[in-house]
C-alpha cells in the first residue's frame, strides 16, 4: 500500500510540476487562462504560444466557462501541449486588438518564442481567429478556425498566414458556406495562399470540437514559423 500511494504521489506531482495554469483577471480588457509548461526559464527555452478563441456559448464573466470545450478541455483530458496556452474570454465578440495585447502581455510576462504565435478557435472564436490572422499578417505563423467564417475584406492579408480552415457538412449553426466564402475569398486574393478548406462529413457544429483532441492541428500548426 506504501508504494501504491508514493506512486501515485509521484505521478501528482509529476502532473503538476508539468504545467501550471493562472487565471489573469482585466478590467476593460480580456481576462485570460495563461498555462505555461514546467521550465526552468520559460523566457530562456522561447516557447511556442497558442492563442485559444472560444465561441459565442462560453462568453461572460464567468472565466471557468471557458475550460468547457477546445484546447484548455483537452488539456484536462490529458492532452500535453508543449507551448505557453493563453484562452481569454469575451462577453461579446473578438477584437483582434485586445487579443495580441494578451499575446504581447504573455510573452513580457512568460517570455515565448514571438516568432511562433499560433491562433486556433472555434465558431465565434473562429471569426476572430481569421480577424486576428488578417489583421497582424506579420505575427501569426499558423491559423486554424473551426466551424466559423471571416470578415471577407480581411481576406488578402489572410493569404500571408497558412490557414486550415474546417467546417461540418451538417452544421446546422453556422453554414458550411460561412468557411467556403472566406476561403474563396483568400484564393481570389492569392490563388497560390496556403489556405486549405477541409469538409468534414456529417460534421455537425459541436461534435468538430473533437479536432481539439486529436493531434492533427497541432501537429500542423506547429510545423509553421515566420
Amino acid at each position: 500500500m506504501r508504494f501504491i500511494y508514493l506512486l501515485v504521489f509521484f505521478f501528482v506531482t509529476i502532473s503538476i510540476a508539468h504545467a501550471q495554469l493562472k487565471a489573469v483577471h482585466k478590467k476593460g480588457s480580456y481576462s485570460y487562462w495563461v498555462n505555461t509548461p514546467s521550465q526552468t526559464d520559460l523566457k530562456a527555452d522561447k516557447l511556442p504560444i497558442l492563442v485559444f478563441l472560444h465561441g459565442r456559448s462560453l462568453s461572460g464573466s464567468d472565466i471557468n466557462r471557458v475550460k468547457r470545450y477546445g484546447v484548455l478541455r483537452a488539456m484536462e483530458k490529458g492532452r500535453s501541449i508543449d507551448a505557453i496556452v493563453v484562452a481569454p474570454q469575451t462577453s461579446n465578440g473578438w477584437d483582434a486588438d485586445k487579443v495580441m495585447n494578451i499575446v504581447d502581455e504573455v510573452l513580457e510576462n512568460h517570455g515565448g518564442d514571438p516568432n511562433r504565435i499560433y491562433v486556433c478557435g472555434m465558431s465565434m472564436g473562429a471569426y476572430g481567429t481569421m480577424d486576428v490572422a488578417g489583421k497582424y499578417p506579420d505575427r501569426i505563423a499558423a491559423a486554424v478556425a473551426i466551424c466559423g467564417g471571416g470578415t471577407l475584406t480581411l481576406a488578402c492579408g489572410l493569404t500571408q498566414v497558412p490557414l486550415w480552415i474546417q467546417h461540418g457538412n451538417s452544421d446546422r449553426v453556422v453554414p458550411l458556406s460561412e468557411s467556403q466564402k472566406i476561403y474563396k475569398a483568400i484564393k481570389s486574393c492569392n490563388p497560390e495562399s496556403d489556405a486549405t478548406l477541409t469538409v468534414i462529413p456529417g460534421g455537425t457544429h459541436g461534435s468538430v470540437e473533437n479536432l481539439f483532441h486529436q493531434d492533427a492541428i497541432y501537429d500542423w500548426m506547429f510545423g509553421y514559423a515566420l
